[in-house]
């Protein structure tokens, strides 16, 4: 018995040192000293700093994980974050009151134009700073198209395009679920264009189009510039569309195809968990409507694992898969693509009599770019800097926004929702903290009627430093002058 006694002890005073250790820690991540992203010290130099074993820094670090303050990254060592410092989780978009036109371009591609001013922190467009492009890696695989090939300005690529390129996608796809070969996929100027040309294949003018609200304002401009009629869905910011009120809506109204971002949505970061992709296939696919899914953001997981596409449980080519390299590799090499299904051939239509096919060489430098492990080395890089930064936009949000503030915690992507209190016109908003050397992107332009006044976009793919910090701040002291 005194043995036991004395291993009871033993046991309590290590559980003690631990925590003690962790709690340490905790406030050394709270008082900034470890600001959310940056890694905390290893196992070994914290042993040796406080003098404990190794199990006993692994204990607190497992510790500090649990509860969110600590992220754990292979091979690489234990980050920071700051849970109780996020912002109360965004709510679910509105309700869908009926079909309606679509009215977005106008407003939408001034925002865009003043997202190009250098004299700005940029927080509203959702597009990579060069930094975090693999540039140089895709200089040379042009080089090497060039001296295999001099000519390769001398010829169209017709659809569906360059099959070095086809091949290399259909390849990565397995890593989404998805089993299709290179010749059902067409390739396409960006995801945008694939998108234009999977509601043209499925829908008419006139015609009702069902999207989660809120929805990416290129999808509406899509379906504005087509003279279909947009029908809002409800979603959720962590699981995307209700699949209920969709089913509601679809016994209501005649909608001729479903658009949804089913990856890391855009603009609420949100996730469908598989269960709820594979019953919206089964839904739609019972009803003979299509999905038009995009998701462009798939690849920029925060996480080890991918998440599937809802295309890998589509049975019947009734779902037509849109994405692109634009996010993630370059946007200017404006490489995209359609998996479309049973509208393989009109899609293939489609394009030839839009623009006749893609440039040649930037399809073959990223199919020379895929080829091997330098993708995959840069997604590893560049989904711990979009985790970062988010951490770091949540924390700010919770530090410097009015008290009431909400946002999403999106688990992939580099765009956030945020919801301020009701009162907080963000179109006004918008134009005080352009004045004042910010962007964003105002929540009406992710709505087809204009609702979201008081919400707004941030995208997290520029550079954390000082500056961005300070633009926060005052983003968030403006907000608070409403």
């Amino acid at each position: 018995m005194r043995y036991e006694r004395l291993d009871w002890f033993h046991q309590e005073e290590t559980m003690n040192l631990y925590e003690n250790l962790a709690a340490q820690l905790k406030d050394a991540i709270r008082e900034g000293v470890y600001p959310p992203g940056e890694r905390v010290p290893s196992v070994r130099r914290l042993s040796e700093r406080h003098r404990v074993s190794q199990a006993t820094v692994v204990a607190a670090y497992r510790l500090l994980e649990s509860h969110g303050w600590l992220e754990a990254r292979p091979q690489s060592g234990f980050y920071a974050r700051q849970p109780e410092s996020a912002p109360a989780p965004a709510r679910p978009g509105a309700a869908a009151e009926g079909p309606c036109q679509v009215n977005v371009t106008e407003r939408t591609l001034r925002m865009l134009r003043n997202t190009q001013r250098k004299d700005l922190v940029s927080f509203g467009a959702a597009v990579p700073q060069p930094e975090f492009l693999p540039l140089a890696d895709l200089r040379a695989s042009l080089k090497r198209c060039l001296r295999a090939a001099e000519d390769l300005g001398s010829r169209y690529s017709f659809p569906p395009g360059e099959e070095a390129l086809r091949v290399r996608i259909a390849r990565r796809a397995e890593d989404s679920g998805c089993r299709f070969g290179p010749d059902e996929i067409v390739v396409t100027d960006g995801c945008q264009e694939a998108l234009n040309l999977a509601l043209r294949a499925v829908a008419r003018t006139g015609d009702i189009v069902a999207i989660e609200s809120p929805a990416f304002f290129g999808t509406l401009q899509a379906i504005e510039s087509l003279g279909m009629q947009a029908l809002e869905i409800p979603g959720d910011p962590d699981t995307g569309i209700s699949l209920e009120a969709l089913a509601l809506a679809l016994d209501r109204w005649p909608v001729k195809a479903v658009m949804v971002v089913s990856n890391y949505s855009n603009p609420t970061g949100g996730l469908m968990p598989d269960a709820n992709k594979a019953r919206l296939v089964r839904l739609l696919a019972a009803r003979g409507v299509p999905l038009i899914e995009d998701d462009i953001y798939g690849d920029l997981c925060h996480g080890r694992d991918r998440p599937l596409a809802a295309k890998a449980y589509d049975r019947d080519g009734n779902v037509l898969l849109c994405s692109s390299f634009t996010k993630s590799i370059a946007p200017g090499y404006r490489i995209g693509w359609i998996v479309p299904g049973r509208w393989q051939q009109t899609v293939e239509h489609l394009k030839y009599m839009s623009t006749m096919g893609n440039a040649t060489l930037t399809q073959l430098a990223v199919a020379d770019y895929l080829a091997d492990s330098r993708y995959e080395r840069h997604l590893g890089r560049v989904r711990r800097v979009y985790a970062d930064n988010l951490a770091r936009i949540q924390a700010g949000i919770a530090r410097y926004f009015p008290y009431g503030t909400r946002a999403s915690r999106p688990g992939g992507g580099f765009v956030l929702w945020v919801e301020l209190p009701e009162g907080i016109d963000t179109e006004d908003l918008y134009e005080r903290a352009l004045a004042a050397g910010v962007s964003f992107t105002p929540g009406r332009l992710f709505s087809a009627q204009a609702r979201y006044g008081n919400c707004l976009r941030l995208a997290a793919a520029l550079t954390w430093d000082g500056r961005a910090e300070a633009a926060l701040a005052e983003l968030g002291r403006l907000a608070g002058r409403h």
